[in-house]
């Protein structure tokens, strides 16, 4: 089975600069199999960095095609680009388009554009950008598998 994005949103007390103290809710994207399992890995994920206690207020599939993440610490925030590929339909000569979506890590909408032109490349047929827009993801989440446990040998 494939795995899925899933859109996870907590709720939670955070505490400012300032000293402040003010409800926050922030937006997460998690590779998973499953709601159940989304909302767990999420849980795993974020539970080290908020202190105190939060809820997970949302949790919804989030449609991808691709995923162009980043090395580069500068790029620190996240893009949605709306990407239709074109074809044409033999029978009628009509133009179809196909939309899908990617996310982007970036840090402006310039490097974004480019970072999607870059990853791009090599797409057999042609496509359009539809639109890119900055999202609320604070981060991603990644399926990371296990680390192979130590095999017990008989004696």
């Amino acid at each position: 089975m494939q795995s899925e994005w899933f859109e996870c949103k907590v709720r939670y007390d955070k505490t400012l600069e300032n000293g402040l103290i003010k409800k926050t809710t922030e937006s997460y994207l998690v590779d998973a199999l499953s709601f159940t399992e989304a909302e767990k890995r999420f849980i795993e994920e974020i539970t080290p960095f908020i202190t105190g206690e939060f809820i997970v207020t949302d949790i919804k599939r989030a449609r991808l095609a691709d995923l162009f993440d980043s090395e580069d610490l500068n790029d620190d925030r996240w893009f949605k680009a709306r990407i239709a590929y074109v074809t044409l339909d033999e029978k009628s000569g009509a133009e179809k388009r196909t939309v899908q979506s990617a996310m982007i890590q970036a840090n402006d909408f310039h490097r974004a554009l480019a970072r999607l032109d870059e990853g791009m490349k090599g797409t057999l047929g042609e496509w359009v950008i539809v639109s890119i827009t900055e999202t609320a993801i604070i981060d991603v989440f990644k399926f990371k598998a296990e680390d192979d446990k130590p095999v017990k040998k008989n004696k």
